[in-house]
Formats: structure tokens, C-alpha cells, sequence
């Protein structure tokens, strides 16, 4: 059994293969870079932070480079139409981190002069920004010896103290565990070191501990099973909801609506909708809950599975004129969340 993981064991050995295979990031400032004095973009950071929470890093990535091009700047983004914010979101999901986006660049921009703060507690007075985020600027941004915990680092704490807690459970556990290897030295690279180690060696299956800098530390490899951690408790089942979606067009248009700024998908375009409930539709109740009183078709069902609970939605549609809506070409769409981009295509036959 190898003894228990220390910085003064890990940290060279971690950082060794850091500076030879950090992944290149387009919010990043590689190991090289940092070393010759070039320092990270806050504004770069928080950015990326923010659209990383529940999205993956190539998922992420393009609407990082889209943003960025568009608003380069926090002051820019502080001075961007809303709309135009939260429809260059879209497909990236939890649209109220869009809205706090908006909230913090402009309250940066307007109260800060556009400079962010560079400490843990002054970051984290800025709103849709909370302790993670504030860790996680503060190290790669400021060089700041904070403690950065994303499910990467669990997952490699859990290997490299062979944590029998499960999770969520476990999170104080290994949050503590990580904290023990955090140092002065090098902060900021040692936090992305520590990401990077779990996105690309110690993966959720079939972990490449052969080629692991910290493989002869780790007592997850020592016990034969790394890849047994982290334990987790039973995820219960999600409920499941039926709602209408309602595509209307007119000629080439599709009738779009703004939903209401608080709640599920607040603020974004949308088609209309029936209330989400827990029993199906029937036809008289589908029909009584449309916008419009006209002849709707069913064009057939999508599903769709949301953080706590899936969803299963019967696409209606008609051709008529509607006032209220906001009309979008077909080419427009693709601005709204997936849900109903996905009910969309299925009404279009797409």
C-alpha cells in the first residue's frame, strides 16, 4: 500500500506532466505562458467557469470563442442587448446562469469599472457567482492559493485517498482532502494540473493510471479497483411530465414566445406551451390550451430529459396568423432552448 498522497510527492510530479500535457483551452494561458509572467483574463475565466458548470469542455467551447468574438470584453458583454445574451446561450442549458451572467457584467462594468476582484470573499459577492467560481477565478485568474473542487478533482481525490464515503455525502470529505494538497506555489496551474488530470487520465471508466504522474501515490490504484471510486448513493428515479408544444407558422415563420423571466427556461424564446403535469394530455384538453382557437394536427411527440425530471411533449400543428406571436424564420430558431428546438424540428419534420 503506498502511503497516504502528499504535496511535496505529488505536486512535481503532477506539474511535471501539467507543463508537457495541458490541454490547449481557448481561455487558458498555458503552463509555458504563465511562466514567462503572462497571466490569465479574468473576464476570460469567469466566462468559461460560468458556461462549464453542468456543460462539457467541447460543448462549452464554441459558444466561448462565438462570445468572446461578439463581446470581448466585460464591458462589452455589460452593454449587450439582453435578448441577443441569452439567444447566443442557447443549447447550453440552465439559462438562469445566462441571466447572472448579464446581472454580474454589468455590475462589474458599472460598480467596479469593469475591473473584476481578485480575492475568494470579493468574488464572491458578485452575483451568479458562488464559491466554486470564486475558487476557481481567484486561482487561474489571480494566482491566489484556492481550494478548486469540480467533479474532475472529486473524482481524483476519491481515487487518491480511496474515499469509502459515497457521494454526495463525500463532497466535505473530499473538498477537505484537496484543500490539503492546495500550496503557494503555483497555485493556479496546480487547480487546472488537477482538472486536466481527471478529464484526460483518471476518466470515470478505465482510468489510465499505467501513465498516471500520481499512480504510485494512489491508493484507489492500490486496492485494484480504481475506477470503484467515488462511490455514489442510488440516484432515485426522475418524475416524468407531459406537456404541448404548439408550432404555428405562417408561410415560412414560426410563432415564437417569450417566456416569463422567472422559472424554468425564464427569459428565452420559446414555442407556446401547455402547463408541464405529471398525467398525459387528452386530445379536448390539448386542443382548450392552444393559443388560438384553430385546426392544430399532431405532428408527434419528443422527449426530453431536464436535471430533475424527463419530459415527454406532443408537437401540434397549425398554419394561421397570430398577432401576439413573435415571428421567427426557420432559420431563426435554432435560438431557443433544445427542448423546443427539438419539438420544432419534430413539427417540421426535421
Amino acid at each position: 500500500m503506498p502511503p497516504v498522497p502528499t504535496p511535496s510527492r505529488l505536486k512535481p510530479r503532477l506539474l511535471a506532466w501539467y507543463d508537457m500535457s495541458a490541454r490547449d483551452l481557448p481561455w487558458r494561458v498555458r503552463p509555458a505562458e504563465r511562466a514567462g509572467g503572462a497571466r490569465a483574463d479574468p473576464y476570460r475565466v469567469w466566462l468559461s467557469e460560468i458556461m462549464l458548470q453542468q456543460t462539457t469542455v467541447p460543448h462549452a467551447t464554441p459558444y466561448f470563442v462565438e462570445f468572446t468574438r461578439r463581446w470581448p470584453t466585460v464591458t462589452a458583454l455589460a452593454a449587450a442587448d439582453e435578448g441577443e445574451v441569452m439567444a447566443a446561450w442557447a443549447g447550453l442549458g440552465y439559462y438562469a446562469r445566462a441571466r447572472n451572467l448579464i446581472a454580474c457584467a454589468r455590475h462589474v462594468a458599472s460598480t467596479l469599472g469593469g475591473v473584476f476582484p481578485d480575492t475568494e470573499e470579493t468574488l464572491r459577492a458578485l452575483p451568479g457567482v458562488g464559491p466554486y467560481t470564486a475558487a476557481a477565478i481567484a486561482a487561474i485568474a489571480f494566482d491566489r492559493p484556492a481550494n478548486v473542487v469540480d467533479g474532475n478533482v472529486e473524482r481524483v481525490m476519491a481515487r487518491l485517498f480511496a474515499v469509502e464515503t459515497t457521494l454526495p455525502g463525500a463532497k466535505p470529505e473530499l473538498k477537505r482532502l484537496a484543500q490539503s494538497l492546495v500550496a503557494a506555489d503555483r497555485p493556479g496551474d496546480w487547480a487546472q494540473a488537477l482538472m486536466d488530470l481527471g478529464a484526460m487520465l483518471c476518466t470515470p471508466t478505465s482510468p489510465a493510471c499505467a501513465v498516471c504522474p500520481a499512480g504510485d501515490d494512489c491508493l484507489g490504484r492500490a486496492t485494484g479497483a480504481p475506477e470503484r471510486f467515488p462511490l455514489r448513493d442510488a440516484k432515485p428515479d426522475r418524475p416524468h411530465r407531459y406537456g404541448i408544444a404548439y408550432l404555428l407558422m405562417r408561410g415560412a415563420d414560426v410563432a415564437l414566445v417569450r417566456r416569463p423571466a422567472r422559472g424554468l427556461l425564464g427569459g428565452m424564446l420559446a414555442l407556446p406551451t401547455s402547463d408541464w403535469r405529471a398525467a398525459p394530455w387528452t386530445d379536448a384538453e390539448a386542443l382548450a390550451a392552444a393559443p388560438i382557437p384553430v385546426t392544430w394536427r399532431v405532428a408527434g411527440d419528443i422527449d426530453h430529459g431536464f436535471t430533475h425530471f424527463t419530459l415527454t411533449l406532443r408537437v401540434l400543428r397549425a398554419e394561421a396568423d397570430w398577432p401576439a406571436a413573435i415571428w421567427t424564420p426557420r432559420s431563426g430558431i435554432d435560438a431557443m432552448p433544445s427542448v423546443f428546438l427539438k419539438a420544432a424540428r419534430r413539427g417540421l419534420g426535421g
